[in-house]
C-alpha cells in the first residue's frame, strides 16, 4: 500500500545546479536540498527529474547526485529518485541503483526520442518495476518525450504491486486526470506535474485520490502552494482560486522568449532569493538581462521580493 501521507502535498523537483564549467555542482546541491527543507517549502525532494536537468547528465552523475544527496539529507524528507532513462536497460540499471542507495521510491518518466507504442511502453515500465523491490511512479509529460501513456495502459500499468502512482503533465490534457482515476483503483493516486493546474487537479480526484503537485515553482513558493491546497480543500474555494490567479504570471515568466523548460529562469528566480542554484547545462543557457529584470519585476508583484 502506498502512503502518500508520507510524501506530502507539495514535491520538488529539485534543480540541478552546474558550474561555469559545466560539471554538476554537488556542494550547491547540498546547499539547495538543505534550503527547501529549512524553508518548509518541500514535503518530498525528487531528484533527477526535468527540472533537474536529468536529460543533459550522464548515468554516473544522476547516481553521484542520488549518493549526496541521500548522505547529505538522510531521513529528514522523503527522496524520491527520478531514473527514467531512454532505454529500458539503461533505466533498469539507474533504479537498481537508487534501490542500493535506500531510495523507497523510483519516479519513471516514459523514454523520450523513442516514441514507443502503448505496447512498448507497458512492456518498458513493467520490466523496470519487476526489477526492483521499491515503489514507483510513472511520469507522463507527451512535451518531452513525444508520446502519451493511455489510461489504458495506466490501467493495466496500474494491477503491477509497485506502480502505485502517475505524476501527470496537467496542462497538455486537463480532464486525462479524470480518465486516471476512472479506470484504476482508489488506492492509485495522481500527481498534478503541472504548476498552473494545481486546482483544477483537486477537483477532478479531490484529497483522496490526487496525491498534490509535484512543482518546480516550489523552490519559491512552496509554502504558498501548500497554503492554497489546504484553502481550497477547506471549501474556501473563491479565495484559493484568486490566489493560484495570482500565481500564474510567475510560471509564465520561466517561459519566455520560447524557454521551453522553464529550469534556465526560475534558476534565475531561485538565486534572487538566495540559492546557489548555479546555471543551466547546455544547449540551455541562463536567463538574459531582460528575461532577469522581467522576473524580477513579477517577483516583486508578488511580494516575493
Amino acid at each position: 500500500m502506498f502512503d502518500k501521507e508520507k510524501y506530502g502535498k507539495i514535491l520538488v523537483p529539485m534543480v540541478t545546479p552546474f558550474k561555469e564549467d559545466q560539471s554538476v555542482d554537488y556542494e550547491a546541491a547540498v546547499g539547495i536540498a538543505e534550503k527547501l527543507i529549512k524553508d518548509n517549502m518541500a514535503d518530498s525532494i525528487i531528484l533527477s527529474g526535468t527540472n533537474g536537468e536529468f536529460f543533459n547528465m550522464n548515468f554516473e552523475e544522476r547516481v553521484k547526485l542520488f549518493k549526496v544527496i541521500k548522505e547529505a539529507v538522510g531521513d529528514k524528507i522523503p527522496l524520491i529518485a527520478g531514473t527514467g532513462c531512454v532505454s529500458t536497460i539503461e533505466t533498469i540499471a539507474l533504479s537498481k541503483k537508487a534501490e542500493e542507495l535506500g531510495y523507497k521510491m523510483a519516479m519513471v518518466s516514459s523514454p523520450y526520442y523513442t516514441k514507443p507504442t502503448q505496447s512498448e511502453l507497458y512492456n518498458h515500465f513493467k520490466k523496470v518495476a519487476e526489477s526492483i523491490n521499491i515503489q514507483m511512479t510513472l511520469y507522463n509529460i507527451p512535451i518531452f518525450t513525444g508520446v502519451n501513456i493511455n489510461p489504458e495502459t495506466v490501467a493495466k500499468l496500474s494491477e503491477i504491486d509497485n506502480i502505485v502512482a502517475i505524476k501527470e503533465e496537467a496542462e497538455i490534457n486537463p480532464k486525462q486526470m479524470t480518465e486516471f482515476i476512472n479506470c484504476t483503483s482508489d488506492d492509485f493516486i495522481i500527481y498534478c506535474g503541472d504548476d498552473s493546474m494545481i486546482l483544477e487537479a483537486f477537483v477532478q480526484g479531490g484529497a483522496k485520490r490526487i496525491g498534490g503537485i509535484i512543482s518546480g515553482g516550489s523552490h519559491i513558493i512552496g509554502t504558498r502552494l501548500r497554503n492554497m491546497i489546504e484553502t481550497f480543500l477547506s471549501g474556501k474555494v473563491k479565495e484559493a482560486a484568486e490566489m493560484q490567479q495570482s500565481f500564474l504570471p510567475l510560471f509564465r515568466s520561466w517561459g519566455q522568449n520560447g524557454r521551453f523548460n522553464p529550469c534556465s529562469l526560475m534558476k534565475e528566480s531561485m538565486k534572487i532569493v538566495g540559492y546557489k542554484a548555479g546555471i543551466p547545462r547546455l544547449p540551455l543557457t541562463p536567463g538574459t538581462e531582460e528575461e532577469i529584470a522581467e522576473v524580477r519585476r513579477v517577483m516583486k508583484k508578488l511580494n516575493i521580493i
